[in-house]
């Protein structure tokens, strides 16, 4: 009986959690494409600006300034511009796509 009682109550906590509720599922924007589907709007975290900035900010550090400050403040600047640029990107499209 006690195992019965402690199935019932994991399935009464765990179920509400792994619904879907109203909330999530209007949690994303979409648009029409110019094919008819149905498409989400981005929003972007910048993180593959990130990345990619970082990198070749500290490449291109390493070759003007040369040595590890030059290949840090290069990557930490190159990282921030990469970011921006990702995050004014994804912007641009929800803002063509009317998101």
């Amino acid at each position: 009986m006690k195992k019965l009682a402690l199935v019932a109550l994991m399935a009464a906590v765990t179920v509400p959690a792994v619904a879907p509720t109203a909330a999530t599922a209007q949690q994303y924007r979409t648009y029409r494409g110019e094919d008819g589907r149905y498409y989400r709007c981005k929003k972007s975290s910048g993180t593959t600006g990130l990345i990619a900035g970082g990198a070749g900010g500290a490449l291109v550090g390493n070759a003007l300034g040369g040595g590890v400050l030059g290949t840090v403040a290069g990557g930490v600047g190159g990282a921030l511009l990469g970011k921006h640029l990702d995050k004014k990107h994804d912007a641009a499209q929800n803002r063509k796509n009317g998101c």
